[in-house]
């Protein structure tokens, strides 16, 4: 630990990223007192480069005036399980999207938590980057695009869907009640990334869908399998992993020491998750970062992918109704708008109904990990390609559509608002004054941290598909 380190309220320490990759550290005055959560703070700042430290004593948003100031590339929210709710999610939601006048959120964020400080202390010191090669799901996944896995499929009855590595994807009878079974892939097989979808509360996953299955239970940071007959194993797990519960609601709520993803944290290995913290019925905030993390594989690390999955939503908010993008609603609460969109997103097929699921989601999809950790999928061939190139002031990106008229159509349609999502490009440095000088009729967006290409949905193999445009480099 350095000497001093607490001492103001934002200090720059050299440690461990690019130089243009600053990290800011955002906790409580009261958390930062606790000598336990002082070595969290103290070992993020062992780990990255150009640590700011800044903290709050009321509420998060006491912030952003620093933040807007060093405007980080990554920040990490220090915050115990108490302090952790549905409501400071949502907080740490609109906070991140305020650093400059776009209704787009402004940097890599993610919230670093645990069942308790000790829990908190491991995430924060894993250092070395995951590939993802080993892939389980309680849900259908598309297994073409990781090197090995297996799914269990909760529609249907003993339908279970897997892979060799490298090999080809196979279909079989699996039991009838996968708890061992699913328990098996994270403890014995040890799985990089799970999966899960389906009914589920803060205190347990109901495996089955639309048959009787078994359940997965959480208890004072402990995890456990409960099978159909009632049979209770505890589930463990050291291999450090990602969980994505895309489909799942209150996964991501931690409302108490019993919470579910808290034993995942504490119990099960997992360094980075996501997960609603409310009930999930529209499913673009979660299913969708499949899209871009499974169904990219390669692309992003899970963070990236995460938050590209956000800028998306916005995007979607933003170009398609009026007025909406910026609605200050209470997470899960009434007072959502139901509006109709304008001309482009009657086209696009939108809804009211649309707006206020996309309005649902926006603030209620929570991360929780150290963003700037890297944990990504094996590479593999995509439908399209994505290359930026930079020459001085000067940035093109070229899009190569790699499956022909297939290049831009979903991979995988299970579960709720799937595919069609816009190609996104995050840059590495923040740029500003972009004026764009070839492919304005693919209606690109350029903030100052990244490009959105809305999907251009048909191939057409006469053009080329690239975005040029001019920009200072700020940082």
């Amino acid at each position: 630990m350095r000497n001093g380190l607490f001492a103001g309220l934002a200090i720059w320490f050299s440690c461990g990223l690019a130089a243009a990759e600053t990290y800011s550290i955002v906790v409580s005055k009261s958390t930062q007192g606790d000598p336990r959560w002082a070595r969290v703070v103290a070992a993020l700042v062992d780990k990255h480069e150009q640590c700011e430290v800044v903290t709050w004593r009321e509420k998060p948003s006491e912030a952003l005036a620093k933040l807007r100031a060093s405007h980080p590339r990554y920040t990490c929210f220090v915050a115990t399980s108490a302090e952790a709710n549905r409501q400071f999610v949502a907080d740490v939601h609109r906070l991140t999207r305020r650093f400059d006048a776009d209704p787009y959120t402004d940097t890599l964020w993610g919230v670093l938590t645990g069942y308790d400080a000790a829990n908190a202390l491991q995430i924060a010191q894993h250092r070395e980057p995951l590939t993802v090669n080993k892939v389980a799901s309680g849900t259908e996944v598309a297994l073409d695009m990781c090197s090995q896995g297996v799914w269990y499929d909760e529609l249907v009855k003993h339908k279970k869907v897997s892979k060799p590595r490298d090999g080809e994807v196979e279909e079989e009878k699996g039991p009838a009640d996968t708890t061992r079974a699913l328990a098996a892939t994270l403890t014995e097989q040890a799985a990089d990334l799970f999966v899960t979808s389906g009914h589920a509360t803060e205190r347990d996953w109901q495996i089955g869908f639309r048959y009787r299955n078994g359940q997965f239970r959480s208890q004072a940071g402990r995890m456990f399998g409960v099978t159909t007959k009632g049979e209770r194993f505890e589930i463990r797990s050291k291999n450090p992993k990602v969980y994505l519960p895309i489909g799942n609601c209150l996964m991501g709520h931690i409302d108490g020491p019993d919470a579910m993803a808290l034993a995942w944290m504490n119990d099960v290995g997992v360094r980075q998750m996501i997960g609603y913290t409310v009930l999930t019925w529209y499913g673009y905030g979660g299913w969708g970062v499949l899209d871009y993390y499974i169904e990219q594989p390669g692309r992003y690390t899970l963070a990236e992918a995460f938050h590209a999955n956000h800028h998306a939503l916005i995007h979607r908010l933003d170009s398609y109704y009026d007025n909406v993008a910026t609605a200050d609603v209470a997470p899960g609460g009434r007072n959502i708008p139901s509006t109709e969109p304008n001309r482009a997103g009657k086209d696009l097929g939108l809804t009211a109904f649309d707006s206020r699921g996309l309005l649902w989601d926006r603030d209620t999809v929570a991360f929780y990990g150290d963003p700037a950790w890297v944990a990504r999928l094996a590479p593999k061939r995509k439908a399209y390609g994505q290359q930026l190139k930079i020459a001085d002031d000067v940035y093109t990106l070229t899009i190569t559509p790699q499956l022909g008229s297939e290049s831009f159509k979903p991979v995988n349609t299970n579960g709720s608002q799937r595919g069609w999502r816009p190609i996104v490009e995050l840059l590495d440095h923040r740029i500003g004054g972009a004026k764009i000088v070839e492919g304005a009729d693919l209606q690109p967006v350029v903030t100052d941290d990244f490009i959105l290409i809305p999907n251009p949905r048909v191939v057409d193999p006469t053009r080329e598909y690239r975005v040029r445009f001019t920009a200072s480099r700020i940082d």
